[in-house]
This record gives structure tokens, C-alpha cells and sequence, in this order.
């Protein structure tokens, strides 16, 4: 029941049938303390006079006052009580013993309704009316009708309400694939009230987003590709410095120029895993344990792996365990780099173990962080920021994800964990 009220359709139908139950109540109760009640208690006293007047006297025999009774016989079942409350005579169909707790005049309720009353002589005339009023509906019968009266609304209203909530429902998950990184997401308009107005507005909100979105993205990949020529030159500029220009002065413009070689590259990797997040990734058979062997070896790292093959794009995957190569080098060290590739829990866990200073773990989720570095880093340590941002991005899309442990006896391991076919 909870669960079923978190929904915005349930909570306005329930909502709609207390208060259908609460009119039903207040109507009731404004029935049973009516003026009309009031006077209805005021014409029975009125017609107990009546009465007292039309029959026979309390001294009469058993016979006159049968006699007297039988006149009202077409319009009533009646039966007359001494004071005693001792049954005097009767005519039409049997009524309820009088209660014992009746003190004046009233109605007693009853299908059809009962009344009593008392004769000013103290005698008492209980009587039912062959044609009653509907006035006098009993409460129950009442509640009853009310009671249908409110089914009906609410079988009547729930389609009303349920097709109000599925336009919002359909505007929530456009919301979230929004939000999700799928740019062209946008919600039929239905209608003309506030919902139609508000599906408008996230629709060209959507709209703007895209554009930006896009001209960024356009920005930043025609900018890095363009930086590629004025890089080449200064390479062909550096290897053409004559042999007796300083050594460390060539060796460090070399350094930066592939620095910045890197950054482009990554950036423009970055820039097309962003634009190609809508699409739906290349898969085609890999040779995990092949990759994962060579790219170890190039890197000099001890390697422990299982024979594994995935579907996924070799690219990616090649850049994915390169970048955690490289990063278990710069940050780890003179000391070993551990790779394990194996089946564990159902999904494939690659890790990739360095014997570091190891990463705080306040700091463990924000190195993912494109163009984070841990505080107190230097440009000068190496990295641009980058390589763990992509590695995480290509795991994802490969539906998987990344992870920094604390390694016993210090150090990091970074975990990619994917999935298997």
C-alpha cells in the first residue's frame, strides 16, 4: 500500500473518494439534525392529541377500542398499549413489541419506519405507514445510497485522474533520459491546461540545451584538431635544433609537445564519447586476455589472467587499460604493477595494482573528475587530468564501471568490473 501511494494518480483518487466519504458524512449527519426531523418529532406529539381525541377512552371495553383501531386500518398497522404498556388491540399486520426504554413520542425505525405515541390518557399507539414518507429513509439505507452514489463517482473519475498523471509520468521519464545524456528526448504535448504549457516549456528548454550542448562539443573538437598542426611544427622544429643545442632544453620541449599530443588526443576521445553517447556502442568479439597481455608487457607489469573474450569496441578497450597502465607508472613508484584479469561474481574484473602512496579516501570518487588532480599536485608529476575520466567513461558504455580501492600494504588498485555476454 506504501508503494502503491508514492504514485501522484493514487494519491489525487484517494483523495477524491475521502472526500466523497466525508460529503457523505456531513450529509448524513446534517439530515439526522435537520429542522425537518425537528419537525417531524413535533407533529407526531401533534398527532398523538389527535388520536387521543379519535379512540375510545382508556375505561372502554377491549371491543370498542378494537373497534375504534379498525377505522385507521387502511392507511396503517396499529397497535394499542395501556399505560401498563398491556397490548389493547390490534389491527393490520404484527409491529415490534413496544421498547421498554420509550419515553415519549418517536420514530423507531424499521422497514417501513415504526412510530410511537403516546396518548394523553398514557396509553401508547405504535403504528407503521402502509405508504411512508422517503424523508424517513432509515440511516443505513442512506449511507447506502451514498455509499453507491460515491462508487459511481469514483469509477467515473479514475480514468480522469489516471490520464492527467500518465502525461506527467511520460514528462518525468523524458526528464530522466534528459538528464541521462540523450539530447534529442522530447515529450508529446496533449492538451491546453498547465501540463501541455509545462511539456512545452521542457521541450524547448531541451531544445536550447541541445544547441549548447552540441556548439560546445563542435567547439572543442574542430579547437583540439586544429592545435595539431602548429604541434607538428614544433616537433619538426625541435628535431631540426642543431646537435649542440642544450640537451635538457630538447628533451624538455619534447616532453611538453607530447604532453599537449596527449591532451588533444584525449580530449578529442572525450569529445566523440560525448557525441556518440546516444548511439549504441560498437560490439564486436574482443580478445580481453590477448589485450590485456600485450599492453602489460609493454608497460612492464606482472600479469595473472584468465582466458576471456567480450563483445565490446577493441579501440576503447585498448585505450581503457593503457590509460590505467600508464597511471599505475607515473603514480606508482619504482614498485611493482600487478594485473589481474579474472571471472569473479558473475562479471569480469580486471585490476591493476601499484604500490603508490595510495589515494585518500575522501579523494577516491573525484580523481574520476576530468581535469582533477589530487591537492598538492603538480603539473610537473605528470597527468593532464584526463586518463581516468576516459577510463571510467569507456567502462561505462561498455556497461560497466570504475573503482579505487586501498591496497594491503600500500598503494591503489583501480577495478574495472564488466559485464559478461
Amino acid at each position: 500500500m506504501f508503494s502503491l501511494t508514492r504514485h501522484l494518480y493514487v494519491r489525487i483518487y484517494l483523495a477524491l473518494l475521502l472526500a466523497l466519504g466525508l460529503t457523505a458524512v456531513l450529509f448524513a449527519a446534517a439530515w439526522q439534525f435537520s429542522p425537518e426531523n425537528a419537525r417531524t418529532g413535533a407533529n407526531l406529539e401533534a398527532f398523538a392529541g389527535i388520536a387521543s381525541a379519535a379512540l375510545p377512552p382508556a375505561s372502554a371495553t377491549p371491543a370498542e377500542q378494537q373497534a375504534g383501531l379498525a377505522r385507521w386500518r387502511p392507511r396503517a398497522d396499529l397497535t394499542l398499549y395501556s399505560a401498563e404498556r398491556r397490548k389493547l388491540a390490534e389491527v393490520g399486520e404484527a409491529l415490534p413489541p413496544l421498547d421498554p426504554a420509550q419515553t415519549s413520542s418517536g420514530w423507531l425505525g424499521g422497514r417501513p419506519p415504526v412510530f410511537a405515541l403516546k396518548l394523553d390518557d398514557g396509553r401508547w399507539l405504535v403504528g407503521a405507514r402502509k405508504h411512508s414518507s422517503r424523508r424517513h429513509l432509515p440511516m443505513p439505507g442512506l449511507i447506502a445510497a451514498l455509499a453507491l452514489i460515491a462508487l459511481a463517482v469514483g469509477i467515473g473519475a479514475f480514468p480522469v485522474v489516471r490520464r492527467l498523471t500518465r502525461r506527467l509520468e511520460r514528462l518525468q521519464r523524458s526528464v530522466e533520459a534528459l538528464g541521462a545524456g540523450q539530447l534529442s528526448t522530447r515529450v508529446a504535448v496533449e492538451g491546453d491546461d498547465e501540463v501541455a504549457r509545462l511539456a512545452g516549456s521542457f521541450n524547448r528548454s531541451a531544445a536550447h540545451i541541445e544547441t549548447l550542448v552540441l556548439a560546445q562539443r563542435s567547439l572543442l573538437a574542430n579547437a583540439s584538431h586544429e592545435l595539431r598542426s602548429p604541434l607538428a611544427r614544433l616537433r619538426m622544429a625541435v628535431e631540426l635544433l642543431p646537435a649542440e643545442a642544450a640537451p635538457a632544453l630538447r628533451d624538455e620541449m619534447t616532453l611538453d609537445i607530447a604532453e599537449l599530443d596527449q591532451l588533444i588526443a584525449e580530449i578529442l576521445l572525450a569529445s566523440r564519447l560525448d557525441a556518440s553517447s546516444e548511439q549504441a556502442p560498437l560490439r564486436v568479439p574482443v580478445d580481453l586476455t590477448a589485450l590485456v597481455a600485450d599492453e602489460a608487457t609493454r608497460a612492464g607489469a606482472q600479469l595473472a589472467c584468465a582466458d576471456i573474450t567480450l563483445a565490446g569496441d577493441p579501440t576503447l578497450l585498448r585505450r581503457l587499460v593503457r590509460n590505467l597502465l600508464d597511471n599505475a607508472r607515473r603514480y606508482g613508484g619504482d614498485g611493482p604493477i600487478d594485473v589481474t584479469l579474472r571471472h569473479l561474481d558473475g562479471a569480469i574484473h580486471l585490476s591493476i595494482c601499484d604500490r603508490g602512496p595510495g589515494v585518500p579516501e575522501a579523494e577516491r570518487d573525484n580523481i574520476f573528475a576530468a581535469f582533477y588532480r589530487l591537492p598538492g599536485g603538480r603539473e610537473r608529476d605528470g597527468g593532464i587530468g584526463l586518463g581516468l575520466s576516459l577510463v571510467r567513461q569507456i567502462a561505462r558504455r561498455h556497461g560497466g564501471d570504475l573503482a579505487c580501492l586501498p591496497r594491503a600494504g600500500g598503494g591503489s588498485c583501480f577495478v574495472v568490473t564488466l559485464p559478461q555476454d
